[in-house]
């Protein structure tokens, strides 16, 4: 089992000593090579000063002025390294002193000059703790009778040094081509790293599938190791007696599932019951898939998840969290076939409040799978024709009308829905890496409702429990980063503004989204408030969660087939279920039933042994960094893909031209929504040559000296596709016409800016002699 530094020095908090046997059996189990492996780092880190060791033990050493980032770096040479704190500043790395760390890496970096003034701190990087690139897609080159790879991003400046493999490609063969490399060995001192091509990808960026250079760009794992498939298609099937022992037999309820299409994939690990009591009340089921029970905390099935965090979908490809047979044979809910779930069963008012709930270990066995197309056609019927019919067309209308309850109550608390013009990839039905319902009165709208619920009640209960529990918070969006929303709207006519200019509240979104709706531009208006909220994180601390405007426990449990953070509080519930204690002492009459929310506040003792308890919260702690990175990646990821495809439909019309409206004004040009096509491109300042323009950052405006023309937030242009780069996904535009003409008022309100950076048609900084540098992002 692979393991970093970076996860290596997690291990050790609060200056406690800790012995390798905890280290071995938390980062490695019992391979002999990861064992080796590990003393070697722990010997290096005790030699370089991170480490000491004390009596066979080890304890981290403390250092002032030694920081842990990551590298952001420029195709100029210097990088920044970003620390997590939303306060701590960037620290600025010469090229001499990155030590042979590379973009994206995460690095320890000793501050060797103070900030001051706009100066960022300076430092040298100290220890690489984790790579970030354990591959590249380079371009071969031939160097007498050797072959290179020059890495197609001008972020990492290097050469690699090719070693041919006897199974690989032909090295002479691949001069010129796009290739995949995997790196061997990094740079060691003055040593070029060394690595293998993998695959040629093609002539160019363009003549590879946009799918394989995603792949190749993020190193996507494509396959498990045998273990895990061997685990997986060993997994038991179909229930015995045994498997249903300790289990509420909830098989003849009647169930259905609602998922995108008729795939295994197609998120189908949740079922759904509804029905009303004898005083009138909904009687809700949210039956989710128990993964946990067949994914054991040391199985090579969950060190594979692991490794993957979450699913990613890349239009019809997945990187799946789990082995396909594994989600067909066990994991996904078939019609007809008893399944392994857990429970969680409601009682709500009509107007969908909570009145309690209960979470069980169950079996089910799923009546009808429906896809969104098939729903949506039943939805819409006037009256039942067939026999199947009868019995859904009910049970689909009721779940209708409590979503659009729950709906209005979580609207009625601050959050808000939003609409984009085009469909977002989901692993989950859910809120989502959003953190917000999208697609108001979509089915995947409907069925989101009551996975947000399901989140809400269990994760919540947990927390009433006072077990480990892996949360899910997101913050408000920063005030800066709406200032181009708001002006842009109101350029266009249309009014969005603060309750409170300091802060963004989800009730502020909520009224933005009934006014962008209204709006000629809502597309464009959308997709930049979702642009503008933060991404959801992972936490082991309970917090705020903006989209759905909750203030109290929040987290993930309804899609563990997609994330392992959901399967994680399964194996919290677990716990609970088998090892949680009911009451104080043995001594105790009274007890409580822990899987009811009648015990919520009842409960003043630790409900798991202080073992288990301490494994899990241990796991959860260890869990966070990590999959907020692989959540980050898989965004990356989804994201890269519509960007490429986007800019190969613009490559094709090189030479049109397009109407588009301003969405953001920066000194080095404008940059332009081509409204139809939703596709962004800049208009680089040095391409207007009837004037000289100056920015005037207060107004978000490029105004001419001369002509009195300006171009600002919201103003409509046409512009000529002028070059697209495919691979770097850059559109280059050239206005036609457009802007607006500035008022006297406006003229006189001077507000130039004089950068202290000089930028390239890149928009690459470039710092001056006097190192007064900034991040470009």
């Amino acid at each position: 089992m692979e393991f970093s530094i970076s996860a290596l020095l997690t291990s050790f908090t609060e200056d406690k000593l800790v012995a390798p046997k905890v280290l071995e059996k938390k980062l490695v189990g019992e391979d002999t090579l990861s064992l080796r492996q590990l003393q070697i780092t722990l010997d290096a880190l005790e030699r370089v000063g991170i480490l000491t060791k004390e009596r066979g033990k080890y304890r981290r050493i403390s250092e002032e002025g030694v920081v842990e980032g990551k590298l952001r770096c420029s195709s100029k040479g210097f990088c920044f390294a970003i620390q997590e704190g939303e306060e701590a500043e960037d620290i600025y790395i010469r090229e001499s002193q990155l030590n042979t760390a590379w973009n994206g890496d995460r690095v320890l970096v000793k501050v060797t000059k103070e900030g001051r003034r706009r100066r960022s701190p300076e430092g040298e990087v100290r220890l690489i703790l984790e790579r970030a690139n354990p591959s590249v897609i380079a371009r071969v080159k031939q160097v007498e009778e050797s072959y290179r790879a020059v890495p197609l991003d001008d972020r990492l400046l290097f050469e690699l040094e090719l070693h041919p493999q006897a199974d690989g490609p032909d090295l002479a063969e691949a001069v010129d081509q796009l290739v995949h490399v995997e790196i061997l060995r990094y740079p060691l001192g003055s040593k070029l790293p060394i690595g293998q091509v993998t695959q040629i990808l093609g002539s160019d960026a363009q003549s590879a599938a946009d799918t394989e250079l995603v792949f190749c760009k993020y190193d996507l794992p494509r396959d498990f190791g045998a273990d895990a498939i061997a685990a997986a298609q060993d997994s038991p099937t179909p229930l015995s007696k045994s498997d249903l022992k300790n289990r509420l037999d909830l098989q003849k309820q009647f169930t259905v599932v609602i998922a995108e299409a008729e795939d295994a994939l197609s998120e189908g690990s949740y079922a759904l019951s509804l029905e009303r009591n004898k005083a009138g009340q909904w009687q809700l089921g949210v039956h989710l898939s128990d993964v946990a029970t067949y994914v054991p905390t040391d199985s090579a099935l969950s060190q594979g998840a692991w490794q993957r965090g979450t699913s990613i979908r890349l239009g019809k490809s997945w990187v799946p969290l789990l082995p396909i047979p594994f989600i067909e044979q066990v994991g996904c809910l078939p019609p007809g076939e008893a399944r392994l779930a857990i429970s969680l069963l409601v009682t709500l008012s009509e107007a969908g409040e909570v009145t309690e709930f209960e979470v069980q270990p169950s079996a089910i066995q799923v009546n009808h799978r429906l896809t969104y197309a098939q729903t949506r056609e039943l939805l819409a019927a006037e009256k039942a024709t067939t026999k199947e019919q009868k019995n859904l067309l009910p049970l689909l209308h009721h779940l209708q009308t409590l979503s659009q309850a729950l709906r209005e109550r979580r609207l009625q608390r601050g959050s808000f829905d939003l609409c984009l013009p085009q469909p977002v990839p989901a692993i989950a039905l859910d809120e989502g890496r959003i953190g917000v319902p999208i697609q108001a009165g979509s089915i995947q709208a409907l069925v989101a409702e009551f996975l947000i619920l399901a989140n809400e009640l269990i994760i919540g209960h947990l927390t009433a429990l006072g077990v480990p529990t892996l949360y899910r918070i997101q913050s408000p969006p920063d005030v800066q980063d709406v200032q181009d929303l708001l002006k842009l709207a109101s350029n266009v006519g249309a009014t969005l503004t603060l309750a409170q200019e300091e802060t963004v509240q989800p009730q502020d979104y909520q009224a933005w989204s009934q006014a962008i709706q209204a709006s000629t531009v809502s597309p464009v208006l959308n997709e930049m408030a979702v642009a503008a909220l933060p991404i959801v994180q992972y936490s082991q601390i309970s917090g705020p969660h903006f989209g759905l405007a909750q203030v109290q426990a929040y987290g993930q449990i309804s899609s563990p087939l997609h994330r392992y953070g959901d399967l994680l509080n399964q194996r919290v519930l677990h716990a609970v279920f088998a090892q949680g204690r009911d009451r104080r002492s043995s001594r105790a009459k009274e007890r409580v039933n822990l899987r009811h929310s009648s015990c919520h506040g009842q409960i003043n003792w630790n409900v798991l042994p202080p073992d288990i308890h301490r494994d899990l919260e241990a796991a959860i702690v260890a869990a966070v960094p990590h999959l907020n990175e692989c959540d980050q990646l898989a965004q990356q990821a989804e994201q890269d893909l519509v960007g490429l495809q986007k800019t190969k439909t613009m490559q094709e019309r090189t030479g049109q031209v397009f109407p588009g409206i301003i969405t953001g004004i920066q000194s080095y040009g404008f940059f332009v929504r081509i409204e139809g096509l939703m596709v962004e491109g800049l208009v680089h300042v040095s391409s207007l040559k009837d004037d000289w323009y100056e920015y005037r950052s207060r107004q978000q405006t490029l105004i001419g000296r001369k002509n009195r023309r300006q171009y600002r937030l919201g103003d409509r242009v046409e512009v000529e596709v002028k070059s697209v780069d495919y691979y770097r996904q850059q559109i280059d535009l050239m206005v036609v016409s457009g802007g607006s003409e500035a008022t006297e008022a406006e003229l006189a309100d001077e507000d130039v800016t004089d950068d202290v950076l000089d930028l390239d048609t890149d928009g690459d900084y470039e710092a001056d002699e006097d190192n007064e540098f900034e991040d470009e992002d």
